[in-house]
């Protein structure tokens, strides 16, 4: 399996990753989701035999602070460790870095926390406003 930065012709096939796996907001259009992954700092996938079988979109300024925004594998790749590679891959071995992500899904906080993440006491969002079709 091979992580690298995302090639422009694998944009559509990322974006049917996120949809497959139950992602709605700012993955429905496909010009917006291009644009979202151009202006994203980190772009990865993981690829196998030829095939895209993992997505991560991160915002960092590399040297402090990082946000893991999406993480998505293919459902017949999961439970391989695809999700730890990029996960591992867009955070590099700078320990002096503060990562944080959201993990609301059922179960996820757990797969965070195998990998060294922590239930944060400090993090606050404002969530964004519901659109019509969400």
């Amino acid at each position: 399996m091979e992580i690298r930065d995302i090639r422009e012709s694998e944009l559509e096939t990322a974006r049917r990753l996120l949809r497959a796996a139950g992602w709605t907001d700012s993955v429905a259009n496909p010009v917006e989701f291009h644009e979202l992954v151009s202006r994203s700092s980190r772009s990865l996938v993981a690829v196998e035999n030829g095939e895209v079988i993992g997505f991560l979109r991160a915002l960092t300024d590399g040297m402090s602070n990082g946000y893991i925004s999406m993480v998505v594998v293919a459902e017949k790749h999961r439970r391989k460790g695809v999700g730890r590679a990029l996960i591992h891959s867009v955070m590099g071995s700078n320990r002096n870095m503060t990562w944080v992500l959201r993990a609301g899904l059922d179960g996820i906080a757990e797969f965070y926390e195998k990998i060294g993440f922590v239930r944060s006491r400090v993090a606050m969002e404002r969530v964004r406003a519901k659109t019509a079709d969400a």
